[in-house]
């Protein structure tokens, strides 16, 4: 499923979808493309079950078979949902990244959502343009959004009648009701706006109500041949170490095949909440601390001073802990909000994290480690992405902090992020997925172990 344009229309189009089709009693597997944490999130609150991650421009085209492979197995339908315009991706010069990229690559039909608010007979020109675009890319059909009637939708599909190819499958006239809400970083979070049952159902009833869902199932094809089964990786049992993972309204940013893939190096992942907990979880080898909005949360993370102690104390006695994006600025001395307000943190490093109204960083990056780190040695290369609203003062003493790795990305970024070490406590503004690099999560789990055989000899 692509879209015209980025928007929340596309995202709640895709629950539609997937709630329309567990009611017809079929199983279904959702991915998204694109490095995104939310619209996951929501997948699983529609489905019960996790939703994948699928990026052409972070993960080789082979880790993305076998991810869509491995997890549309026992689906009978899958939902792929698109990421920001269907041809848009790393730059504006190639498809890497792309929806239509990856819809080529899983040899999959496109249902082009064309958010037709204010438009008219113009939308069968924008629709050619998609379709003529790149012959390559397949079309299961077109569905019109934000129409303002029933008849708009008849107008339109007249226009488009005589002008392309691909089905118009329906048109969703515009419901306040059901548009999900949002703030900075994309849509509210499912920690903080969790879809209903009733929610859900109305989602049901409006897709199946507005969209031919019959001549879509009609249309799509079988699941590609071509794309075979994985072979079944080898998996260390879990128990092997214990590594808390903080999971909450404040941290709640995880790539699914990143906490697998810790399972599959041994790792037995103990969720916690730094927020609503007063204490870590017993007998841990390491911390795991994901993006969110800790930033909304300053207050209570502030106030919970035993759960900060804690940590700090943890990191001084060399503890493995990763801090990425929000989990980073927890780990810094203080953040302060827009209005001025300064909220102690953990303190770890002693950095201040600042937030602006406006955006201060997006895109992909990729990673060179300079020094040895808790995630790997000296060269090491893994990709991921950073999108924030907020920096780090870091003219502040840095003491014996290091910056352990250098960042590429695209040209005419004037001041890249990077990633700051002291003791095994590493902390940086990128969303790594380990899927990129798979060393990256066996390593941290190898210095988890190490630090657990220190603490069980008393060195």
């Amino acid at each position: 499923m692509a879209s015209t344009k980025s928007g929340s229309g596309k995202t709640t189009l895709a629950l539609g979808l997937l709630a329309a089709f567990l009611r017809r009693g079929l199983r279904v597997a959702s991915f998204k493309v694109g490095p995104d944490f939310i619209d996951p999130g929501h997948h699983a609150s529609v489905t019960g079950t996790a939703g994948y991650n699928l990026d052409g421009w972070m993960l080789s085209k082979d880790y993305n078979l076998k991810c869509f492979t491995q997890h549309s197995r026992q689906a009978d339908i899958v939902v792929v949902e698109g990421v920001m315009g269907l041809f848009d991706g790393f730059d504006g010069k190639s498809e890497a990244g792309s929806t239509a990229q990856m819809a080529k690559w899983l040899n999959l039909p496109v249902i082009l959502i064309v958010d037709a608010r204010s438009m008219a007979r113009s939308a069968a020109a924008l629709v050619q343009g998609f379709e003529r675009f790149d012959r390559e890319v397949t079309f299961a059909g077109v569905v019109f959004n934000n129409l303002g009637s029933q008849r708009h939708w008849e107008y339109l599909k007249e226009a488009l009648d005589e002008a392309v190819d691909m089905p118009c499958l329906g048109g969703i006239i515009r419901h306040e009701s059901i548009r999900l809400p949002e703030r900075h970083l994309g849509l509210v979070t499912r920690e903080d706006c969790p879809l209903s049952a009733d929610q859900i159902d109305r989602l049901a009833d409006l897709l199946e109500k507005s969209v031919q869902l019959d001549q879509l199932l009609e249309k799509l094809p079988e699941i590609s041949s071509a794309i075979s089964a994985p072979q079944p990786e080898k998996k260390i049992p879990p128990g092997r170490v214990r590594i808390g993972v903080a999971r909450d309204r404040a941290f709640c940013f995880y790539y699914q095949d990143n906490l697998e893939m810790l399972q599959s190096c041994g790792a037995e992942l103990i969720y916690f909440s730094p927020v609503a907990d007063r204490i870590l979880p017993e007998n841990l080898d390491g911390l795991y601390l994901g993006g969110g909005y800790p930033e909304l949360a300053a207050g209570p993370l502030a106030e919970n001073e035993a759960m900060r102690q804690q940590i700090l104390q943890q990191s001084h006695k060399g503890m493995p802990i990763f801090g990425e994006c929000g989990g980073f600025m927890y780990l810094c001395r203080e953040i302060c909000d827009t209005a001025g307000e300064r909220f102690p943190m953990v303190g770890c490093f002693p950095f201040k994290a600042r937030m602006f109204d406006r955006l201060r960083s997006l895109g992909y990056r990729e990673i060179t480690l300079s020094k040895p780190a808790v995630i790997g040695d000296t060269g090491l290369r893994a990709r991921g992405h950073e999108f924030r609203y907020s920096e780090i003062d870091t003219e502040i003493e840095k003491n014996d902090i290091e910056a352990v790795f250098t960042v590429t990305a695209r040209a005419g970024l004037k001041k890249p992020s990077t990633g700051y070490q002291i003791r095994r406590t590493l902390g940086s503004y990128i969303h790594l997925h380990f899927g990129s690099q798979p060393e990256v999560g066996r390593r941290f789990v190898e210095n988890c172990l190490i630090y657990q055989q220190e603490r069980n000899s008393g060195t």
